[in-house]
Formats: structure tokens, C-alpha cells, sequence
């Protein structure tokens, strides 16, 4: 259990808003829940001396709504997001290491690959700009101010 401070459910997502108590990279994020796209959708807020390069991070996994909880699969895949200059699929031996260690089950592995080649496809098509993309499919994202 961990303590977050926002929750927003819309008809397409939930966000939430969080602090990162122990953690040396990063002090708080940000998080939408996108099941219809089988995405997380993350913005960090780095500590000094730990900046990454991208924007927003992807994680692929279900993402199953519930009336009172939500529940998340993460699928290993993730994509780190650099707006208006490109994405990098990262963890592709994360998810290899998962299915030869039977953490994942093949067919599951098998199945990540859509929601990330649908994402990759859907941010250049709209010059890698995750708003842009997410707006085109009527899902607005807000973030809170750096």
C-alpha cells in the first residue's frame, strides 16, 4: 500500500498522483491507467543529478477497472517517450527473461507486443507527442506543474 495524494477516474482512465518516499531517482509521479490501450502512462519528477531523458514513460500491461479497485499486470515492455523527437521500446530482455523463467506465460508475452506496436505507430503518427496522440483518441491527460 502506498499513500497517494489525487486519484481522477474518467470514463478512459484513472490517474494518480504520488510521492516516492526512498526513492534516490525520483520524489513524486504521475500515473494514467489507459486499459482500452493496455498503457500506463507516467510522468516522473526527478531528484537532482538523476534527470532522464524522456518525458513520459509507458508501461505495457492490463490494466483491468473495477468498481472500488483496479488491477494492474505489468507485461514487462515499456517505452520511454521523448516528445517530438521519438520513442525507445525498452526492457524487450526483461520481457525474454520473464517468459524463460515462466514469470510470464508466451502467449501473454506474445500479446504485449500489440498495445507497444500500437503505441510506437500512434506517437509517430502524431510527431511523437504523447498529448497529441491521446487527444486524437479522446483521452485528454493533465499533469500536474513540475
Amino acid at each position: 500500500m502506498r499513500a497517494v495524494d489525487e486519484y481522477v477516474l474518467q470514463p478512459w482512465g484513472l490517474y494518480l498522483a504520488r510521492p516516492t518516499p526512498g526513492r534516490a531517482q525520483f520524489h513524486y509521479l504521475e500515473s494514467w491507467l489507459l486499459p482500452a490501450l493496455g498503457l500506463r502512462a507516467t510522468v516522473f519528477h526527478f531528484n537532482p543529478g538523476h534527470e532522464r531523458d524522456h518525458d513520459h514513460y509507458l508501461d505495457i500491461g492490463e490494466y483491468t477497472p473495477g468498481p472500488t479497485v483496479w488491477r494492474s499486470e505489468d507485461h514487462y515492455l515499456d517505452i520511454e517517450v521523448r516528445t517530438g523527437r521519438g520513442a525507445e521500446l525498452a526492457d524487450v530482455d526483461e520481457l525474454f527473461a520473464a517468459v524463460r523463467q515462466g514469470l510470464l506465460a508466451p502467449d501473454v508475452a506474445e500479446l504485449a507486443v500489440r498495445p507497444a506496436s500500437a503505441a510506437i505507430d500512434g506517437l509517430a503518427r502524431n510527431g511523437y507527442d504523447l498529448s497529441r496522440w491521446l487527444d486524437s483518441q479522446d483521452m485528454r491527460l493533465t499533469w500536474r506543474q513540475a
